[in-house]
């Protein structure tokens, strides 16, 4: 490359995936890049005040980025805009955004735009669309809609220096081109592209199937008549009535929050209504019209429980728990007791013995100080909470203390009774089991009421969410010790904390209740088996645990989203880059040699380098989000929260600094500057970037 060349030629970036993390990347490309313009700027100034030239003035080097998406420019696949709207978000509008800096005034830009629900509010101002509150829940299709906004409005305002090519289209694979760059082929024209640098952000995968899943496939090749559906997003299944015929019975695996998006669809899918009736006496007056297309659902899980309600949110949008117990320096101290050195990446954990009960202490903690505020005032609370952090700091005794403001008979939060209601208990029959489990459900809405502030029970499950955190600086890039990661963490507290902590709003837990009221959904109960009867020619769906809840159905619809698995991702890019040895699985390693393959691709530190299988580092290629699960922890989160310098976004700046170095530099080795105000306490602060793979692998940062 001619030195000339080096200065004029653009600089091209490829961003593969355009969903909520393939926008956050280029949302950060656009405001550094502005900067970039706007420093060149004034130098210019400069230069024209200083004719000798020491101010220098040059012009930004020409920056071109490829946004490449094989369903739709701005909104990817799961947010794609032309979904039904009955699939909805899990978290309240005015916590949710893709704008790295609040409105100022201006034109929503990069860096300076609205949240969901502010956009939501011009919009029902401006152009008379629905209104929602702050604390209510939007659709998938109005959150995609919200992503095009972004996505249109980084478009308009980029500088001068920097193009924007929009491609839609399947990339298929990715290789060494010329110049140490990439050439990318695809599916559509170009077919074939250039690109300095590449950004992973692929999103959920597509898997081969496993074990189970091809046992009930080859059942369903037996058997004309039968189906079965793998698991995948709601809108993307064939849940039309060829595959689940009206007055059928079919069975759902799974009762997390995909399978609510699956009974909508089989439900108000098919042109059934709910409706609040005063004075029916049951479900809180919420019944449900069919339309008599609807199929007869038995649906069931491991617990038996369908995912509990998010509590009532009663939290202003910047607001995160203060961790005081499972915090940076706590897991500093508990990796030196393991040889750690005293180092966050030092001494791999249990997470049983060394993460988990500081974890409890935070929920107990929140748990009894709102319990204090609720009965004796927010003074007492405040009282209360200093003197009941000291102690269990101390490893004393709350118990005195908690009598004292009368709760001596209030037992600790019980995660594991909480996420297993039924325990082991047996019952008679299928109508014993339904009252009991509407009893659950009647229960938990009730605590959900009470908030997310108020609410003793669903402010301190909340802790779960907020202190996510901290929890990956103990998981993350093999911070546990193997046997810890995939038995403890992976194997029982990631169920519970699923369960616990990302449930559906209100409303779709009351809808619930009132299918399982009105005998449409049957929960098969706790254990719940799915088989492949061939003498009966259907699936067998039963509880051991409860007499008489053995029920036939003719399709299965799998309710759990596929987890991310490089092996056995079916995209011919992903095959094609593990074939070829540019990608690699990451493997966490053992103090005695044991080795656990992850199934999540392998990547640097922050700015997320790939490493490929001879273990080299790839520094003009990137992987951010769902592929990286397992190497990073809860790698879904689909968007920031307004006034709060989140993972979400620091990873994004991360890449888009690195991504925009002068080509033939090396990783940037700094961390980049904050772009919001002040880190929450309790969040990690940013991390060295151009990490290498012998420095720090397989350790937590």
């Amino acid at each position: 490359m001619s030195g000339l060349d080096s200065v004029t030629r653009p600089l091209v970036i490829a961003v593969v995936g355009s969903g909520p993390r393939g926008i956050s990347v280029l949302e950060r490309i656009a405001v550094r890049a502005a900067a970039e313009a706007a420093e060149a700027a004034d130098g210019a100034d400069a230069a024209v005040a200083d004719p000798s030239g020491a101010a220098g003035g040059r012009s930004p080097r020409p920056v071109r980025v490829h946004l490449i998406d094989a369903t739709e420019i701005g909104a990817g696949r799961v947010w794609r805009t032309d979904q039904d709207d009955w699939f909805t978000m899990n978290t309240v509008v005015s916590q949710v955004t893709m704008y790295s800096g609040g409105p100022d005034g201006g034109p929503d830009r990069p860096g300076a735009g609205p949240s969901l629900g502010e956009w939501i509010a011009h919009r029902h101002e401006t152009a008379g669309e629905p209104a929602l509150g702050p604390d209510d829940y939007a659709s998938r299709v109005r959150y995609g809609q919200y992503l095009t906004h972004v996505h249109r409005t980084i478009a308009e305002h980029l500088p001068a220096h920097v193009e924007l090519i929009p491609v839609t289209g399947r990339v298929t694979a990715l290789r060494t081109g010329p110049d140490d760059g990439y050439l990318l082929s695809l599916d559509t024209a170009p077919h074939l592209l250039e690109a300095d640098r590449v950004v992973l952000a692929t999103g959920h995968p597509f898997n081969a199937p496993d074990a189970f899943e091809r046992t009930m496939l080859e059942f369903t090749g037996r058997n004309p008549g039968t189906h079965y559906l793998c698991g995948d997003s709601a809108a993307d299944m064939a849940l039309g009535e060829d595959t689940v015929p009206p007055g059928s019975a079919v069975g759902i695996k799974g009762l997390g929050l995909s399978f609510y998006d699956v009974m909508l669809s089989l439900t108000v899918g098919r042109g059934g209504t709910f409706r609040h009736e005063e004075g029916t006496g049951d479900g809180g007056g919420l019944r449900y019209l069919p339309s008599g297309r609807e199929p007869r659902i038995v649906a069931g899980s491991r617990s038996g429980l369908p995912i509990p309600a998010r509590g009532r949110n009663q939290k202003r949008p910047d607001f995160s728990h203060r961790a005081l117990f499972l915090t940076r320096d706590a897991l500093l101290h508990a990796r030196r007791a393991r040889g750690g050195g005293g180092q966050l990446d030092g001494g791999q954990l249990d997470f049983a013995e060394d993460v988990l009960p500081l974890l409890r202490r935070e929920i107990d903690h929140v748990f009894y100080v709102t319990h204090v505020r609720n009965s004796l005032g927010r003074e007492a609370a405040d009282a209360f909470a200093e003197a009941h952090a000291e102690l269990l700091r101390a490893g004393g005794d709350p118990g005195p203390l908690r009598a004292s403001v009368g709760l001596g008979d209030v037992p600790p939060v019980d995660l594991d009774a909480l996420a297993r209601p039924f325990g082991d208990t047996r019952f008679a029959s299928a109508e014993e089991f339904r009252e009991r489990l509407l009893t659950v459900m009647d229960e938990d809405l009730a605590e959900a009421e009470l908030g997310t502030l108020d609410g003793p029970l669903k402010s301190a499950l909340d802790v779960l969410r907020d202190i996510r955190n901290v929890v990956r600086l103990a998981v993350d890039y093999g911070g546990l010790l193997p046997a810890s990661h995939t038995g403890f963490f992976h194997g029982r507290f990631l169920p519970v904390n699923a369960l616990l902590s990302a449930g559906p709003p209100m409303a779709r837990v009351e809808q619930l209740r009132a299918l399982v009221r009105q005998g449409i959904v049957e929960v098969a109960g706790p254990g719940t088996r799915f088989e492949a009867d061939d003498e009966a020619g259907a699936f067998r769906v039963v509880s051991p645990q409860v007499t008489g809840s053995e029920r036939y159905v003719r399709s299965l619809i799998d309710a759990r989203i596929p987890t991310p698995d490089l092996l056995r991702d079916t995209s011919p890019l992903t095959r094609q880059l593990v074939d070829e040895g540019l990608v690699r699985p990451y493997v966490i390693e053992g103090p005695a040699g044991e080795r656990h393959a992850t199934g999540g691709l392998d990547v640097t530190r922050s700015p997320f380098h790939v490493v490929d299988r001879a273990g080299r580092i790839r520094p003009d290629l990137y992987a951010l989000g769902i592929p990286t699960e397992h190497t990073r922890w809860f790698t879904q989160v689909g968007s920031s929260r307004p006034g709060v310098s989140t993972l979400f976004y620091q990873d994004a700046d991360a890449i888009a600094v690195d991504a925009l170095r002068p080509l033939g530099a090396g990783p940037g080795r700094e961390a980049a500057q904050a772009f919001i105000p002040a880190q929450q306490s309790g969040s990690p602060a940013p991390t060295s970037r151009g990490t290498t793979v012998g420095a720090r692998r397989g350790k937590a940062s």
